[in-house]
């Protein structure tokens, strides 16, 4: 019988195949696993990309516990492959452990939280405190645990103490499932890193390193934290990240399971638009990958209506943080490249340690591509990747936050800034400048113009524009013509004007020096920006986007220090 109830955001998997809830048939995954030359495997996935479903999928696969669980894998993908295969279904006791509620904003609060999430593991498994399985010592410590009275050090060694527990009593080796492994990690990345990196790294080499009582270990989390601060020593752990093919369809939605589920659900929007909003995300050598996130609150939305429901479970403070920063100038410039649909190429490090982020902001762009907000295009060399916007939800967020920090750090109205670029776009060009200087003002000092020159004066019109970009493709520093424009707008309507922005920059006014010679130099500058949008044929690219020659806008920008000069000035200051 085909399940067509959603039970959305449940992620338990018994109770997903017994309510005959709609499932999407990743079983295989388990004989991926089962056939992983290395005992202990780190899967990291960006959030609400099916992990902790996953999990719960092998826990009741592999647990002996419930032998009657067997029932829940018979119209699975799973039960048709080998007996070799089958043969593992409930044979293993399992220790399963989250930490994905386990962020705090102390680590004293953090601690609790692991602690509790230990403390309800070993009640779990309390039948072991029966049939003298333990040592009087192992009792006493056991029940210490529960009663949130061991030590620090007892915690850190519990997953490896209880999987010598379980495979005395059951006989068997134990299957280890640890899920968002890097929750409380990121959660204390800044006010108790060291603390949490400690203990987790002594909690989870207890459990994986050297020990004689493992059979499997599967650790799931955002991001590959480096080996060196968590899984020091591991030399029995492999780590199948979003740049391998290995798992690479097991977690997201493959095209031809959106297909699928588009099919079920009687879904009659344009597939390309839900393509448009959904697709992008490339796993290893797998591409068009669906958030199953977004997809599935689209198929249960009652309108049908696009929204970007992957940022409702997250407050993507990170990203926010990131572009706030007054040094983001660089950062913000090549994110608003990736609005525009623009690919960047960076080095991704295989290693992510939180704490660098502040002394080494490439890492970034690590932190974005493993989190889902971008994803890899191809590979360009040994590390160095082209990455881009996966998708138009994702653009949706990165657009968002770049106008949420022009109105809230940088004291802007939207309404000024929507007014401002409404001149822009209908050529009215004395307007489009009054506004601009309004706009500038004094936040201009959020930057260092002294050292940024026009890099700087660049980037900030960029993020001024991108409340436009859903209605033009903003480019910048592209060659058109014979030579490389600064800024250019195509509108996706070709009745509407196309726009070549140049920028220059020349000293403000300097002590001493008239007001008509100030005009003179801003107005030679002036001509000689407009000039070089003739010469070198800058509107070429808009010709070519079937823009007519007669509705295209030149505009040039002059910094004269923070202050835009875009009219001539008068070249004789009037007499009274």
């Amino acid at each position: 019988m085909k399940r067509k109830e959603l039970n959305l955001g449940h992620s338990d998997f018994k109770d997903v195949i017994e309510n005959n809830n709609y499932f999407v048939d990743k079983s295989l995954l388990i004989k991926e696993i089962l056939k992983a030359q290395k005992s202990v495997l780190l899967l990291p996935r960006p959030r609400r990309f099916g992990k902790t479903l996953n999990l719960s999928m092998l826990r009741y696969f592999f647990d002996k516990n419930e032998q009657e669980n067997k029932h829940l894998f018979k119209d699975l993908k799973i039960w048709q492959c080998e007996n070799d295969i089958k043969k593992h279904c409930v044979k293993y006791p399992v220790i399963n452990l989250s930490f994905k509620d386990t962020k705090a904003e102390t680590w004293e609060n953090c601690y609790e939280l692991i602690i509790s999430e230990i403390v309800d593991l070993y009640e779990t498994h309390n039948y072991l405190l029966k049939n003298n399985v333990l040592t009087d010592n192992e009792t006493k410590i056991y029940n210490e645990i529960i009663a949130e009275t061991a030590s620090k050090i007892k915690y850190q060694r519990s997953l490896k103490q209880l999987s010598k527990y379980l495979q005395r009593y059951h006989n068997e080796k134990v299957v280890i499932l640890i899920d968002e492994y890097d929750a409380p990690i990121q959660s204390g990345y800044k006010n108790y890193y060291d603390k949490v990196v400690s203990f987790m790294r002594n909690l989870l080499s207890g459990a994986f390193k050297d020990n004689s009582n493992l059979y499997k270990g599967i650790i799931t989390g955002i991001l590959r934290v480096s080996r060196e601060s968590i899984f020091s020593g591991l030399n029995n752990i492999s780590v199948y990240s979003i740049l391998d093919d290995e798992f690479s369809d097991k977690f997201g939605f493959t095209e031809s399971e959106v297909m699928q589920i588009i099919n079920d659900f009687c879904i009659k929007t344009d597939y390309s638009e839900i393509e448009k909003w959904y697709n992008g995300y490339k796993f290893g050598e797998t591409t068009k990958i669906y958030n199953p996130w977004s997809i599935l609150n689209f198929v249960v939305s009652k309108n049908e209506k696009f929204k970007t429901f992957w940022t409702y479970t997250s407050s993507n403070e990170l990203i926010k943080e990131q572009i706030k920063k007054k040094d983001a100038g660089n950062i913000r410039a090549e994110i608003l490249k990736l609005i525009n649909g623009e690919s960047i190429k960076k080095d991704l490090e295989a290693n992510f340690v939180f704490s660098d982020l502040a002394t080494n902001t490439d890492l970034l762009w690590t932190l974005f591509t493993y989190s889902g907000y971008l994803t890899v295009r191809e590979q360009v060399s040994r590390k160095e990747y082209e990455i881009v916007i996966p998708n138009f939800e994702i653009k949706t967020i990165f657009q968002d936050t770049i106008i949420e920090w022009l109105k809230v750090d940088m004291k802007l109205q939207k309404s000024l800034l929507t007014e401002t670029t409404n001149y822009l776009i209908n050529n009215e060009i004395a307007k489009f400048e009054t506004g601009f200087k309004e706009i500038i003002g004094d936040t201009f000092s959020y930057y260092d113009t002294a050292k940024n020159h026009e890099y700087i004066y660049h980037s900030y019109i960029l993020g001024l524009l991108a409340i436009i970009g859903d209605d033009y493709i903003i480019k910048s520093n592209k060659e058109s013509g014979d030579g490389r424009y600064d800024i250019m707008l195509i509108p996706h309507d070709k009745t509407k004007s196309g726009i070549v922005i140049e920028i220059k920059q020349i000293e403000k006014q300097q002590e001493g020096e008239n007001t008509e010679n100030f005009n003179n130099r801003i107005n030679t500058q002036i001509k000689t920006a407009t000039n070089q949008i003739d010469r070198n044929k800058y509107y070429k690219e808009l010709i070519d986007n079937k823009i007519d020659e007669n509705n295209i806008i030149k505009i040039p920008i002059i910094f004269a220090g923070k202050e835009p000069f875009i009219i001539p000035k008068p070249d004789k200051l009037e007499k009274f």
